[in-house]
C-alpha cells in the first residue's frame, strides 16, 4: 500500500492540520494526525477532542489504508525535503517509510481504528452560507476582544449568533466589547452558539480572502465549517454569554470622527510612557481639541494634542490604551468616530455609515 505525493501538494494542507494537534498530551495518539488513502485520493484529520479538522488531497495511491502517524515528525520532514521532492509513503505493519530524493524515514504508527474521529451530532442544525473572505473579516474585527484563560470560561470565546436574517459576532473579555453583524441570504429562527477561542483562531488562519462559499451548520452542541476541501468540527463552550444589548450604549451626545491613523500613531506614541501594569491614558476633550496623556510610575509624562472637530462638553476620561490601539489596529476604515456620555461612562468606538460595527470600552480611573 503507498501514497505517491508531491511535497508542495502535501505541506499546505499538512500545516493546517497540524496546527491543531497539542504538543504534549496525555493521549499519545492526539499527537498523531489520522491518514486515510483511498481512490486517488488521501484524508488528513486532525483532533484534540474539542474540535477536528480534516482535509482532502489529491493523488496517486495504490490499495486502501489508514493509519495514524506522528503529526509533527511528517511536517518536519516535509519542510526540511527539498522543493517539488515527490514523497513515497508505504506502509508495512506498525510502521510507514516515507522515502524522498535520497533520504528515507522510518515512522512508528498506531492503530487508526483507535483514532478517536469526532462525527457530526445529528441534532437539528442550522445551515448558514456566508463567503470566506466575509467570515473571515466578521471574525478578525472581534476575535481580539476575546478573553484569554479567563475563569468566566464562557468568555473565552465568541458569540456566534444567526437572529432573522443577522449574523451577529460577539467578542468580550468583561473589559471591552467588539460587535459586528452582516445580512443573511435568509431568515432564521435564533440560534446562538459560543465559539472556543481555538477554534476561531484556527478559522482565521484556513480561511482564503475568496468569495468562495463556507457552509456553517450550527447546532445545539457543535458548529461545522465545510469550505473548500476541509472540514472543521468544533464542539462549543457551554455557558450563557453576557447580553450585549445592555452593554453597548445608546445616545452618546459627545463625539468627534477623525483621521484612524493620526489617532492611532498618537496613541501609539503617548502609550510608550504610560504605566507598564495598567496602561492607562487620559482622553482631554475640549472644543476642537484632543489630549491624550500618559504618566507611569517614574513620573514620567507623554502628550499628544491632535485638531478635531469637536463641539460636546469638556471630558477627562481614563481609559486602557491597549484596548484602543486595538481597535484602530483591527478596523480597516479611514474614519472612525468616538462617542461618550460623560467622564464615567463607557466609550463607543464605531466605522462612520457602518452601522454593523461597535466597539465598546469601559473607562478607568486614572
Amino acid at each position: 500500500m503507498n501514497i505517491q505525493i508531491n511535497r508542495e501538494t502535501l505541506l499546505k494542507p499538512l500545516t493546517s492540520v497540524t496546527s491543531i494537534v497539542e504538543k504534549r498530551h496525555t493521549l499519545p495518539i492526539l499527537s498523531n494526525l489520522l491518514l486515510e488513502a483511498k481512490q486517488n485520493k488521501i484524508h488528513l484529520t486532525a483532533t484534540d477532542l474539542e474540535m477536528q479538522i480534516s482535509l482532502t488531497v489529491d493523488t496517486a495511491t495504490t490499495g486502501d489504508f489508514a493509519t495514524t502517524l506522528s503529526a509533527k515528525k511528517l511536517l518536519d520532514i516535509c519542510r526540511s525535503l527539498p522543493e517539488s521532492a515527490e514523497l513515497n509513503m508505504a506502509t508495512n505493519d506498525s510502521r510507514i517509510t516515507v522515502k524522498a530524493v535520497k533520504s528515507r524515514f522510518n515512522l512508528q504508527t498506531l492503530p487508526a481504528a483507535d483514532y478517536p474521529v469526532m462525527t457530526k451530532t445529528n441534532n437539528e442544525a442550522t445551515l448558514v452560507v456566508i463567503s470566506q473572505s466575509q467570515l473571515k473579516d466578521l471574525f478578525k474585527q472581534v476575535e481580539f476582544a476575546m478573553a484569554q484563560q479567563d475563569i468566566r470560561y464562557y468568555l473565552n470565546g465568541l458569540l456566534f449568533e444567526v437572529i432573522g436574517n443577522r449574523l451577529n459576532i460577539v467578542g468580550t473579555d468583561g473589559h471591552r466589547l467588539s460587535f459586528t453583524s452582516t445580512e443573511l441570504e435568509k431568515n432564521y429562527e435564533k440560534q446562538e452558539v459560543i465559539l472556543p477561542r481555538k477554534t476561531v483562531i484556527e478559522l482565521i488562519k484556513l480561511l482564503e480572502d475568496s468569495d468562495d462559499l463556507v457552509n456553517i451548520e450550527i447546532s445545539s452542541n457543535q458548529v461545522n465549517f465545510n469550505f473548500s476541501n476541509i472540514k472543521l468540527i468544533s464542539k462549543v463552550i457551554d455557558g450563557k454569554f453576557p447580553d450585549y444589548n445592555r452593554v453597548i450604549p445608546i445616545g452618546h451626545q459627545n463625539a468627534f470622527t477623525t483621521e484612524r491613523v493620526n489617532v492611532l500613531l498618537a496613541m501609539q506614541r503617548a502609550s510608550i510612557l504610560s504605566n507598564e501594569k495598567y496602561r492607562g491614558i487620559r482622553m482631554v476633550l475640549n472644543l476642537n481639541n484632543l489630549k491624550l496623556i500618559s504618566t507611569n510610575s517614574d513620573q514620567e509624562e507623554a502628550e499628544e494634542e491632535l485638531e478635531i472637530n469637536y463641539t460636546g462638553d469638556a471630558l477627562d476620561i481614563g481609559f486602557n490604551v491597549t484596548y484602543l490601539i486595538d481597535v484602530l489596529n483591527n478596523t480597516n476604515s479611514d474614519q472612525i468616530t468616538f462617542s461618550f456620555a460623560d467622564a464615567n461612562s463607557s466609550c463607543l468606538v464605531t466605522i462612520p455609515n457602518n452601522v454593523d460595527y461597535k466597539y465598546v470600552v469601559m473607562p478607568m480611573r486614572i
